[in-house]
């Protein structure tokens, strides 16, 4: 856990790699069903065969509500840190499609880091969202989150 005075030393690094997450139908069926987007890109494997992606794909959103699980496997939270909570996000670029069946990590780097006062700290990660032995990230975003420190 770093202390908020490390804080500055950290941007512009690195901070950590989440492990891989599996993208099954069945977690894409899930999704669609959660949020009532069943487009036949994410839902039907016979359909989806027969567009420019060979097969279904993940909804860009189910890839994107990953990264809360992989900020819990990769961001050390601070020292004292009593929650944080989503902020929002600065950028957010949806760049390769995650077919079904395929996997994902997120890749974290520290960009900056405000003392928002009362133990607030806003800090803005950049996220890359990686699709094993793709070419291209499925996502880069800027995302911010306030975590709250006590004491």
């Amino acid at each position: 856990m770093p202390k908020t005075s490390e804080l500055q030393g950290l941007i512009g690094q690195e901070v950590g790699v989440s492990r891989w997450f599996e993208i099954t139908q069945a977690r894409i069926d899930a999704f669609a069903d959660c949020t009532e987007d069943h487009q036949f890109i994410h839902v039907d494997p016979e359909a989806a065969k027969a567009t420019p992606f060979g097969g279904t794909i993940a909804h860009g959103f189910l890839t994107l509500s990953l990264a809360s699980a992989m900020s819990y496997d990769a961001v050390a939270p601070l020292d004292g840190v009593v929650m944080g909570v989503n902020y929002g996000f600065d950028k957010l670029r949806f760049l390769a499609p995650v077919p079904a069946g395929s996997k994902v990590r997120g890749r974290f780097r520290l960009l900056s880091a405000e003392d928002k006062g009362g133990g607030r700290w806003l800090l803005k990660h950049e996220l890359t969202v990686e699709i094993e032995g793709g070419d291209k990230p499925a996502l880069i975003a800027e995302w911010l989150g306030m975590q709250m420190v006590g004491g």
